[in-house]
């Protein structure tokens, strides 16, 4: 029996979160956890296509976020934000026309603004090099290494158009093979630029070491209390270095991330908890104390109370 174009066609998945936690799981075969860091009601969608050797995507996210994410072992990621401003990569702010790229295996860390919108694209390694091969391209080994690099505006232009009139379609049939020969080609034109991104400063290696530092010794002793002045002991460094190594690589101060750390840790553990469980034992388990103060910065952070959170089902309409 032969198979009609509408039948073999990739089918296009669009999926809404109200949970910044819960839409960093609804992309397919990434591991991701995402705190929300700007205060209100968290929106996310995703409009997803899979082709033969390449993921394709669009990321809508209403709130700022932290993102710890990785991708799927022997692939190269290409994230191309709508608008660049406010984003960072690797506690690397992103500039106009440049474009985030990370190989798979490895982790990153991304920070985003409120309503961001980032293209996405995951490519194969073996069907990039095949494709390379074929049209006589010699792939530059950075963009395996550099987390962000400048197009060409035309470059980027062209794969914007041809991503968003993909993704832009409602259910309608597409020729897979045809639309991933097509992603190739302004795949393989925006890597073969030799366009590298400016020098980082030389404060940049020292600083995202001391924020390094202070995520693992949270990650490594989660019942510890923290103070600033047990992050400068921890880090070698004054209050100073601290906030200025907070706030260059993160854009927040360290006091900030430890407190929304800590909000984003009792929504997970909210939202994972079963009967008898309830939320004084989850906020007192993390620190909260004064439950008054807590239940006001949980609403203001989340826009519901903890109670609404408690044995909420995932993916639950509010």
């Amino acid at each position: 029996m032969t198979l009609t174009p509408l039948e073999t066609a990739p089918k296009k998945c669009i999926q809404e979160a109200f949970d910044a936690d819960e839409h960093a799981q609804n992309l397919t075969r990434w591991q991701q956890q995402y705190d929300q860091l700007t205060p209100g009601r968290f929106y996310g969608r995703l409009d997803e296509i899979a082709l033969p050797a390449i993921q394709v995507f669009k990321e809508h996210t209403g709130q700022a976020l932290r993102q710890d994410c990785r991708v799927w072992e022997d692939s190269l990621w290409l994230g191309i934000p709508t608008h660049p401003q406010g984003s960072r990569i690797n506690g690397q702010p992103l500039e106009a026309q440049e474009v985030m790229c990370r190989p798979g295996g490895r982790d990153f860390e991304l920070v985003t603004p409120e309503a961001f919108d980032i293209y996405g694209l995951v490519i194969r390694l073996p069907a990039l090099h095949a494709a390379a091969e074929r049209q006589g391209i010699t792939l530059d080994e950075q963009w395996m290494t550099a987390p962000r690099r400048h197009a060409t505006p035309a470059t980027l232009r062209a794969l914007l158009f041809l991503l968003e009139r993909m993704l832009g379609q409602q259910q309608g049939a597409i020729a897979e093979k045809l639309h991933q020969d097509i992603l190739l080609t302004g795949l393989l034109e925006l890597l073969d630029a030799q366009q590298p991104s400016g020098e980082l400063p030389p404060s940049y290696a020292h600083r995202k070491a001391v924020v390094d530092r202070v995520k693992r010794h949270i990650d490594e002793d989660l019942d510890a209390p923290i103070t600033m002045e047990a992050l400068c002991e921890l880090t070698h460094v004054s209050r100073r270095t601290l906030q200025y190594s907070f706030t260059t690589i993160l854009g927040i101060s360290p006091l900030q991330f430890l407190r929304l750390t800590r909000l984003n840790r009792v929504r997970r553990a909210l939202r994972a908890a079963e009967p008898p469980q309830t939320v004084t034992e989850i906020a007192t388990y993390w620190g909260f104390w004064h439950l008054g103060q807590f239940a006001h910065d949980y609403k203001q952070q989340f826009g519901e109370c903890p109670s609404q959170t408690l044995y909420q089902p995932p993916g639950a309409l509010r």
